[in-house]
C-alpha cells in the first residue's frame, strides 16, 4: 500500500477537538501527508443557542465575543480564526486551513473528493458513542458514503 498523502482532519468546537487534532496530526506527520484542517459552518442557529453554542469549547470566547460573530461572515471569521489557533497549537505552518458552509456530513464528503485526501479523521463526541453512530450522527453519514479510510476518534468530554 503506497503511503497516505493527503489528510483532512474535520473538527468542530467541541472541547474535544484539539484532542482530535492531536491525534490526527500525529497520524498525518507519521505518514508525511499533507494536513487539511476543516470546520463546517451549517446552520447560524447552532451557533446561536446558549444551550447547544459549540463556541462554549473554546477556552477565550466571552460573550462579548461571542456576540461579534452572529452573522454568516462572522461565523466563517470565527471558524478561520478558531482553525488558525488549532494550526498554531499543532506547530506546523504547512497546515492548511479550510471553512466551508453547508450541512456537515455532505460537505466534509465533498471536501474530502475534492482535495482527493487519502484518510478523513473525525471525532465523535457522544458519551454513548457507539449508540449515537447507529442512531445517525455526521459521522454515520460520512461512514455510510464514503469509500475513503475513516479515523474515527471517540471522545468524552467530561462534566465536572
Amino acid at each position: 500500500m503506497d503511503t497516505m498523502k493527503k489528510v483532512l482532519l474535520a473538527l468542530d468546537y467541541n472541547p474535544t477537538a484539539t484532542k482530535i487534532a492531536e491525534i490526527g496530526f500525529s497520524f498525518a506527520k507519521a505518514m508525511h501527508a499533507e494536513v487539511t484542517l476543516l470546520h463546517v459552518v451549517e446552520n447560524e442557529v447552532y451557533y446561536t443557542s446558549f444551550l447547544t453554542s459549540p463556541f462554549t469549547g473554546i477556552g477565550d470566547f466571552d460573550s462579548a465575543t461571542f456576540y461579534q460573530y452572529m452573522n454568516a461572515d462572522g461565523m466563517s471569521d470565527a471558524a478561520s480564526y478558531y482553525l488558525d489557533k488549532i494550526k498554531k497549537h499543532l506547530g506546523d505552518s504547512k497546515i492548511k486551513t479550510l471553512v466551508e458552509n453547508g450541512e456537515f456530513a455532505e460537505v466534509i464528503l465533498k471536501t474530502a473528493k475534492h482535495l482527493k485526501v487519502d484518510l478523513i479523521v473525525m471525532g465523535s463526541h457522544s458519551q454513548k458513542w457507539l449508540e449515537q453512530v447507529l442512531i445517525g450522527s455526521t459521522t454515520e453519514t460520512v461512514l455510510n458514503q464514503t469509500s475513503i479510510p475513516l479515523l474515527i476518534i471517540p471522545t468524552k468530554y467530561k462534566h465536572n
